[in-house]
């Protein structure tokens, strides 16, 4: 015995060491309460089977004539009260008739003593062999027969007598707005009045008008408005346009300080000449002038028609 232990212990493989086992994961302290959450807040119909949901009742179903208006429960007669009778006779009613009437010998009296119609006149298609009656058709000369045929009937004739005197009333209306809103016009002698300039005239004060600041203090007055001379530059031009009448103009401005007077009068006489019957043609040329220590030189262009 002691022999074959001795055997199997040569023949038995050398034992493993032991290893050292594996951590242990980590788990929640709120594991179950999760699964509790996914399973409360799971959809219905995300699941495999039938929705867990209350199933109808039959009671709750759609019977017939169940939407048709229900009449109201008969009135049953009371101890000692009876109900009135119905203003509507019933079926089974046969009303007693004594009077006897001959129809037929009334009907053929009325057919008898009569007065025949008139034949209605019709019309016939001959492309298809129709029949239509001849009045609609338009082919009888229905309305030139009346005796008011071709007259404006009175309500029109009245309606547009109102229509015309409003219209008046309206243009009167805005004629009177225009002229109080309107400038007076002045006439030849007036404006002639207005723009004379005397020796002692004082001028306009500061104070109505809008100037660079540059000139605060050195100006007293305003001898002539800005708006004057423009009203005289338009009447200069007016006055040339008459003047010359159809003759070609030819217009020498002097350099350097005459160039915006003469700028303003050329442009009021093309308006002038743009709006009236008759075109004028019209030239510019330019004159110099300087001076030097008292000297002056004049370099002049002479142009020919």
């Amino acid at each position: 015995m002691a022999t074959q232990s001795a055997q199997k212990g040569a023949s038995d493989p050398p034992p493993r060491p032991e290893q050292p086992g594996k951590p242990a994961r980590y788990i929640s302290k709120y594991r179950e309460f999760v699964k509790h959450e996914a399973v409360k807040n799971k959809s219905q119909w995300k699941t495999m089977g039938p929705a867990k949901v209350a199933v109808p009742s039959p009671n709750d179903f759609l019977q017939k004539h169940s939407k048709e208006p229900k009449l109201a429960p008969k009135k049953k007669e009371e101890d000692g009260k009876k109900l009135l009778p119905l203003s509507v006779p019933q079926r089974t009613y046969r009303p007693v008739i004594r009077i006897k009437k001959n129809f037929i010998i009334k009907n053929a009296v009325a057919v008898i003593r009569g007065v025949p119609k008139k034949p209605r006149p019709f019309c016939v298609d001959t492309r298809q062999g129709d029949k239509y009656p001849l009045e609609p058709s338009g082919l009888v000369p229905k309305y030139i027969k009346k005796k008011n045929y071709g007259v404006t009937p009175k309500y029109v004739t009245r309606r547009n007598e109102e229509i015309k005197r409003e219209e008046e009333e309206y243009e009167a209306s805005v004629l009177e707005q225009l002229k109080k809103k309107a400038m007076k016009t002045l006439s030849d002698e007036e404006r002639t009045n207005i723009l004379k300039i005397s020796d002692n005239w004082p001028g306009y004060s500061l104070d109505l008008f809008t100037y660079p600041q540059h000139y605060y203090g050195d100006l007293e007055y305003v001898l002539i408005p800005h708006g004057i001379i423009v009203d005289r530059t338009e009447r200069l031009a007016k006055d040339i346009m008459q003047d010359l009448g159809d003759n070609d103009i030819v217009v020498l401005c002097v350099l350097k300080g005459g160039y915006k007077f003469c700028a303003d009068l050329v442009e009021h006489i093309k308006n002038l000449s743009r709006n009236s019957e008759r075109f004028i043609s019209m030239k510019v040329d330019f004159v110099r002038l300087k001076s030097y220590h008292h000297a002056v030189y004049i370099a002049a262009k002479y142009t020919t028609r």
